[in-house]
């Protein structure tokens, strides 16, 4: 039971589960209505297995910084193998991938890039500082796009906008995360903003962001593309994120991990009441 809980830790479920809401939204933001139960389950859960997969990967091959920055991670901690994270890792790719082809050879093909992605990201690239986080914040965008594409259109301009949201809050969230790491992430010589400007300066970086975040989730309404219930649960997310940037900008490194995942929950839950709004009629 300790072994399945430790395997269980790395999909870091509520990340996963955060991507599937987003391909839902964007399914729901390009039809005007939802999709069939079908069609939103195989979107959904493809999406969200190859996000659990590259979570998984992103453990396996951060097992040096790790022993610095979270020792109490399944691998580190010796609680699960770097084999059997990996098994799981190709397992639950496989599952994701199995998943995009029933949708479409497009959907599959969109898949597999986002894959490529994450692995280069994980293998390579998340020591290139800002080139990193770009690239994480790109495919956290995508699932908006990919709940598009998976009804047939994705640049639809709600679609593409709520992406571009996606994509900044998740940017935002790097870039802090980044100067909580910073002891671990020297020893892979990262390039992290944190490292080359000071921490400091990385989570007014990071702040920015959230702030633009917050102007830029009025325009939906300027623009009349949702009914005015719906400020409800854009508040909802604007009120985590200034709170959790406010006090991210004061904590110590320990501290601030809470808040940056008080942040992503917050956002999380927020579209989350959206989509229940929506299914409620309302």
């Amino acid at each position: 039971m300790k072994k399945l809980k430790a395997l269980f830790s790395l999909i870091r479920f509520e990340l996963p589960l955060a991507a599937g809401i987003c391909v839902i939204l964007g399914q729901l933001f390009a039809l005007g209505y939802f999709a069939s139960l079908a069609l939103t389950l195989s979107a959904a859960l493809s999406v969200f297995f190859i996000s659990a997969s590259i979570l998984v990967s992103n453990d396996y091959f951060d097992i040096e910084t790790d022993k610095i920055n979270a020792p109490h991670r399944p691998i580190p901690s010796g609680l699960v193998s770097s084999a059997q994270a990996l098994a799981l890792a190709v397992f639950l790719l496989l599952a994701g991938l199995l998943l995009s082809l029933t949708i479409s050879i497009s959907a599959l093909l969109f898949s597999i890039g986002l894959t490529i992605i994450g692995l280069l990201y994980n293998r390579k690239f998340k020591k290139h500082g800002l080139l990193g986080n770009l690239m994480v914040s790109f495919s956290v965008g995508m699932t908006f796009v990919f709940g598009g594409l998976s009804v047939g259109l994705p640049f639809n301009k709600v679609v593409l906008f709520f992406a571009v949201i996606a994509a900044l809050v998740d940017l935002g969230e790097e870039i802090a995360a980044d100067s909580m790491d910073v002891k671990g992430d020297k020893l892979i010589d990262s390039k992290s903003i944190a490292i080359k400007h000071g921490k400091e300066k990385a989570l007014r970086v990071s702040a920015f962001i959230f702030v633009m975040v917050i102007l830029l989730s009025l325009i939906p309404f300027l623009l009349q593309w949702f009914n005015v219930a719906y400020l409800f649960p854009i508040a909802v997310m604007d009120i985590f994120i200034g709170y959790s940037t406010f006090r991210l900008i004061k904590s110590k490194d320990e501290e601030g991990r809470k808040y940056i995942r008080l942040l992503y929950l917050g956002a999380t839950f927020g579209l989350l009441v959206f989509l229940v709004m929506r299914m409620m009629g309302l």
